[in-house]
Parts: structure tokens; sequence; C-alpha cells
């Protein structure tokens, strides 16, 4: 198993979550190439948003993968004036993963993190394990514990 899903799969764990982290046949980038491989649907994907705020600090929003971000709406939820998405070095200096492969845990420090609530009615979902080529089952409550995020409506 890749270095960064024994992290994750390290951190899960520790959490006392019993979702561990599963290898994929192929990439799932995105929130559509996921579903599409595990069967669910878009909508039950956490897809794992890194952005950038107007104190260039990190904000990491776990969303549904059935809708998109708005950013205006987020940047006034946590405070600041500006939200953009972070660049690939970015997310990589803060997390320690690729893009296409964040994962809500595993990172070399705590990142703030929102969670979407359009996640809470499925009863599982799935979020990325460190590559794009891994995931692991979670669900929305186990997403706010294991984050110390907060409940957010995001789209």
């Amino acid at each position: 198993m890749h270095r960064n899903c024994e992290i994750v799969d390290d951190a899960l764990a520790a959490a006392g979550l019993a979702g561990r982290v599963r290898i994929l046949d192929e990439p799932a980038p995105t929130a559509a190439a996921a579903a599409a491989l595990l069967g669910v649907p878009v909508g039950a994907i956490a897809n794992s948003l890194v952005f950038t705020t107007a104190e260039r600090t990190a904000l990491l929003v776990l969303t549904s993968g059935a809708h998109r971000v708005d950013t205006a709406k987020v940047a006034a939820a946590v405070g600041t004036a500006r939200l953009s998405r972070a660049t690939p070095e970015f997310v990589l200096q803060e997390t320690g993963q690729p893009i296409g492969g964040v994962a809500p845990t595993g990172h070399p420090a705590p990142i703030r993190t929102l969670v979407d609530t359009a996640l809470e009615p499925f009863e599982q979902v799935w979020a990325a394990g460190g590559i794009p080529h891994a995931v692991f089952p979670t669900s929305f409550a186990e997403l706010v514990r294991l984050t110390g995020g907060t409940p957010a409506d995001v789209a």
C-alpha cells in the first residue's frame, strides 16, 4: 500500500473507525469517476477540495460530489474576504497528498475543515484515501468527528 494510504489507514484506526482504505483498479480523481467505480450515487462521494483563504491559510471542504462549492458563501461562513482553489503545489504542501486523492485526514498538521451537510442523508459515503487510486467508506458523522470539522451548507 502507498505510504499516504498507510497514514490515512492508521488515522482511521486511531480514531476508532471501522472503514479502511481500499485500493481501486483505476484512479478515481473525480466524484463521477469514484461513483462509477464504486456503484454508488455521485452525491455519496465526499470530495476533498482545498482552498486558500485571503490570509493564505488552507481550508478543506468535504463536499458532496453532487454539487459545486459556492466560494462566496463559504468565504462568508469562515470569515475571510476571499477564497480560491489552491494550487496543486499548495495542496501537496498542506496535505502531503496529491489533488484527486486528498483524504480528510492524514495531513502533516490539522486543517480547518467544513463538512457538507448534503452528505448527511447518505448512510455511507466514500472519501479519498491519500492517492487517486484509494478510497474508504465512512459516514457524515464520522467525517465530522475524524476531521474536527464544522457541518456546513457549502453549495
